[in-house]
């Protein structure tokens, strides 16, 4: 089954990858593809807003003859990924209540109008 992947929710995954080292974006992919699947091509404008809203910066080092672009997370992208953290801990939990409900929590009643 192939769940859709909100904005919000690639968001927070791109700034997990980066928050764990700077890296680029070949790279950033193939962390992603190993739980989502992901193209370049989607990845990019992802990081491109996430630089524009000040939470990943970039800085370039030569690779083999060539600059090779790396981001890294900032203070504020390190904020918003905590917020995100929160979000999908309460989000997780409220969709676990439902598909792993064991039938012990109390039902309400359904409201009749």
């Amino acid at each position: 089954m192939a769940l859709p992947i909100s904005s919000g929710l690639m968001d927070a995954i791109v700034l997990a990858v980066v928050a764990r080292e700077g890296t680029y974006g070949y790279k950033i992919t193939q962390d992603i593809r190993q739980v989502v699947e992901i193209s370049e091509s989607t990845l990019y404008p992802v990081l491109r807003r996430l630089q524009k809203d000040h939470c990943l910066e970039t800085y370039d080092l030569e690779f083999q003859g060539r600059n090779r672009r790396y981001y890294r997370i900032t203070p504020i992208g390190q904020a918003r990924l905590s917020s995100y953290l929160k979000e999908w801990q309460e989000h997780k939990e409220r969709i676990d209540q439902i598909l792993f409900d064991d039938g012990s929590a109390q039902k309400e009643e359904p409201i009749h109008e």
